[in-house]
């Protein structure tokens, strides 16, 4: 992975500049020191005040590490700073923001990292902003990384699964599932975007050509949660050989993602597309059919969605805060309506909901879906 050019991003609505450069001279005052090693990330302050934060990240591991600063929802990125060897130190410099946060080590750089909340309080300095294409090019950058992150997510995941699907641990696959598949329904619009991969990690059975091969997430998930009757289940060689399919395909994904970069367009048009997922196979039953674990898709997608808008949210503060406000409202307002649906730390399977529920869901998608597609020409016209 190579590491990112200098940036200077957003938190919320104010300026949170980042950069990443080599610790070659004596510490600040102040300065928050981060220790990684192969199971701990040790944060010498839970805290900060805004403005200029710097972290010291020493890597006394032994595998190569990466250090994220988090918004408050655990999944958008503020700065990271990556590729730091065993022995390396770097400096991870961002303009903060009053808010919570979150620090995370991530050791092998695969998986969700270790985590700690961390909180920046309000020092009274004032946060400078930039001009419009300076807070795209932010934004970008931020949405950049986040797919990155969510990708190399979607790999650990993934070989976990097949792991345990192969060893016959069906139990523990069917509860793996429906998390693993969160970070690809998140960054479904790029996933989606390179045409051979796609339907060979994704594609449902009623959407199956004559002759098609059957491969990916939603043929290991029929034979986990197989129908009543007429279903034969894979043999052994099967299973392994779909899941090793599965593993070298998201595997692939991963690799060409790296290379990556967006514009503001592909943010814009990729929230609509995301929330046009959920109207299309979400809101309808249709995604999961078997496990009907159709709501974790459900919020994955909207994830994915406010993520891209909140990357370009202080470029739309800029040009048109009335839309602005109103996308915060009515994101906020379909966050609610799901958390109602929360089981323990999933959802509800899609089966439970009534028909009123799933009616209430489908009009806060429209209610969304609505002034999100003028985001992207509120932001590049």
């Amino acid at each position: 992975m190579r590491s990112p050019n200098p940036i200077v991003a957003l938190a919320g609505l104010l300026l949170v500049g980042a950069a990443c450069t080599k610790n070659d001279t004596d510490s600040a005052s102040g300065n928050v020191k981060v220790r990684s090693t192969d199971d701990a990330c040790e944060v010498s302050a839970a805290a900060a005040p805004s403005g200029n934060v710097v972290f010291e990240v020493t890597n006394d591991g032994s595998e190569v590490t990466e250090f994220y600063l988090l918004a408050d929802d655990g999944l958008r990125i503020i700065g990271e700073v990556e590729n730091i060897g065993p022995g390396i130190s770097r400096n991870l410099v961002v303009q903060a923001a009053p808010g919570g946060y979150f620090t995370a080590c991530k050791p092998g750089m695969v998986g969700d990292g270790i985590r700690s909340a961390f909180t920046v309080s309000d020092s009274g300095q004032e946060v400078a902003t930039g001009d419009v294409a300076d807070l795209i090019a932010t934004g970008t950058e931020q949405y950049r990384l986040y797919v990155r992150d969510q990708v190399g997510q979607l790999v650990a995941k993934t070989q976990q699964f097949a792991d345990l699907y192969t060893a016959g641990s069906d139990d523990e696959a069917r509860a793996l599932y429906a998390d693993a598949r969160t970070h690809w329904e998140r960054i479904e619009p790029v996933a989606e975007s390179f045409g051979d991969l796609d339907p060979k990690l994704d594609l449902r059975e009623a959407d199956l050509e004559a002759g098609q091969a059957w491969t990916g997430w939603h043929a290991i998930e029929k034979d986990l949660w197989p129908p009543a009757s007429d279903y034969t289940p894979f043999t052994a060689d099967e299973r392994t050989a779909l899941a090793a399919l599965l593993v070298v395909d998201t595997t692939d994904l991963s690799a060409r993602v790296q290379e990556l970069t967006y514009d503001a367009t592909q943010l814009g048009n990729g929230a609509k597309e995301l929330l046009d997922e959920v109207a299309t196979g979400k809101v309808t039953g249709e995604e999961e059919i078997w496990s009907h674990t159709d709501l974790w898709d459900f919020q994955a997608n909207v994830d994915g969605a406010r993520i891209a808008f909140e990357n370009l949210q202080p470029a739309l503060e800029t040009k048109d805060p009335d839309l602005a406000t109103t996308l915060t409202e009515r994101f906020t307002a379909l966050q609610q309506l799901l958390d109602r649906h929360r089981d323990g730390e999933g959802f509800q399977l899609y089966t439970e909901l009534s028909t009123a529920e799933i009616k209430a869901l489908a009009d806060a998608v429209n209610a969304l879906s609505e002034p999100l597609a003028e985001l992207t020409a509120a932001v590049v016209l």
